[in-house]
């Protein structure tokens, strides 16, 4: 999915990033279009990574006001950017669909250490379905409600809506994450007549054009949106409670993965 050159230009990048920032990068994969199944042939790659610090930084009384995150500007279609570790597990405390959707992406370029492996494990035990599906409702109602209104609508549009409407269906019978290729999501649509036969279209028009454009909108599109959307109104914003085991096992990853990172270095 991801051409040979480009992983190795990749890669490069975040060596240099290990170098500039001295950090130890843990999880670097795809996200966006390309880890969802729909990229267009100009998409940029969205390389996202997470990285550890060496444990004294974070023992700094500064460190609470340190950045913490490190990002580059696009160039050549790469978009590389990341989160240290301890932003990651505060916000995968919280549910926070970036970080849940990158620890399951099916594009990774670096995995190191038992970071990853021990986040995925966790899934279960910290996600808030509840937390899922609000996050999602948003996403798909800001995408309707400033897109796909209109008479004529920017196409791709539809499938960053789609995806998180499909994605709450999954979570409501699943009660956990959703998969990230939008494909799997296709059989939770409603039997409508002409409605799975349109989005397979939109599909194959992405992968084809760098660019959908505007288009008349698709009515039977919209009527699925719409009438989602409404179902899902009473959904309310929450923050997933502190649990004492949740948080003891976060901080059990936090340490496995400074002590791998940085060995010989100190950490409980």
């Amino acid at each position: 999915m991801i051409p040979q050159d480009v992983q190795v230009e990749i890669l490069r990048r975040l060596r240099q990033a290990e170098a500039e920032h001295g950090v130890r990068i843990l999880l670097a994969v795809e996200s966006g279009s390309r880890a969802w199944g729909f990229p267009s042939p100009n998409s940029d790659y969205d390389a996202r990574f997470i990285y550890a610090h060496p444990p004294e930084w974070y023992l700094s009384v500064g460190s609470d006001d340190a950045r913490d995150v490190i990002e580059y500007p696009i160039v050549d279609d790469i978009d590389l950017n990341g989160w240290d570790i301890l932003k990651a597990l505060r916000l995968f405390k919280k549910s926070n669909p970036a970080f849940v959707e990158w620890i399951q992406s099916p594009i990774v370029y670096v995995e190191s250490g038992p970071f990853a492996a021990q986040t995925r494990l966790a899934l279960p035990s910290v996600y808030s379905p509840t937390a899922g599906l609000y996050h999602y409702r948003s996403m798909a109602k800001t995408n309707f409600r400033g897109h796909l209104k209109s008479e004529e609508v920017p196409l791709k549009k539809y499938l960053y809506a789609l995806r998180p409407l499909l994605s709450i269906r999954w979570i409501e019978r699943e009660r956990r994450p959703a998969p990230i290729v939008f494909q799997e999501l296709l059989g939770l649509l409603p039997e409508t007549h002409g409605l799975l036969q349109s989005i397979m279209r939109l599909l194959e028009m992405k992968r084809a054009s760098p660019e959908l454009g505007l288009a008349p909108r698709i009515d039977v599109i919209n009527q699925f949106i719409e009438s989602e959307l409404e179902r899902l109104e009473s959904i309310q914003r929450v923050e997933p409670e502190s649990n004492k085991m949740v948080l003891e096992q976060l901080d059990g990853i936090f340490h496995a993965a400074l002590r791998d990172a940085w060995p010989g270095c100190s950490v409980p």
